[in-house]
């Protein structure tokens, strides 16, 4: 009878941990909130690329030709944290689509040379768990971007 009890109260344990870990949100439930309440609190009207969570929107959309992920492209950016803190800023930069963050690498090729383009990124699209310069860990990024050209 002692060794019932036992086995029975290490299952409920066990379930009961399984509940626990189970309810946890992961990074990328956690980013989706986060963006879903930026773009509430922003009246965005953004669209959301795939399940990967980025989302978008287009504000100019630019030629009719658009780069490919891996293109050069000339662009003008500005970066912003979630709260609004600027992380960078840049004009007339060139840059490969093949070696920057997976966010702009989908989301740079949605517009053409003379498009805009905000970028809503979950953490996984942009630096994941590493803090880069002043960006914390699982950070949402948010970026607005002209494409000037591309080749």
């Amino acid at each position: 009878m002692n060794s019932q009890k036992i086995f029975f109260s290490a299952i409920i344990l066990a379930l009961l941990m399984s509940l626990s870990f189970s309810c946890q949100k992961s990074q990328m439930d956690k980013d989706r909130e986060i963006i879903e309440q930026y773009i509430a609190d922003n009246n965005l009207d953004a669209v959301e690329y795939d399940v990967s969570g980025l989302f978008y929107v287009i504000e100019k959309i630019g030629g009719t030709s658009h780069p490919s992920p891996y293109a050069d492209v000339t662009v003008n950016y500005d970066g912003h944290l979630i709260d609004g803190t600027r992380f960078d800023q840049a004009d007339t930069i060139k840059l490969n689509l093949g070696q920057v963050i997976t966010g702009w690498r989908y989301g740079i090729p949605l517009i053409g040379e003379g498009g805009s383009i905000k970028l809503l990124i979950p953490s996984a699209m942009g630096y994941g768990t590493q803090k880069v310069g002043s960006i914390p860990e699982n950070s949402v990024l948010i970026f607005d971007v002209d494409l000037i050209l591309f080749n």
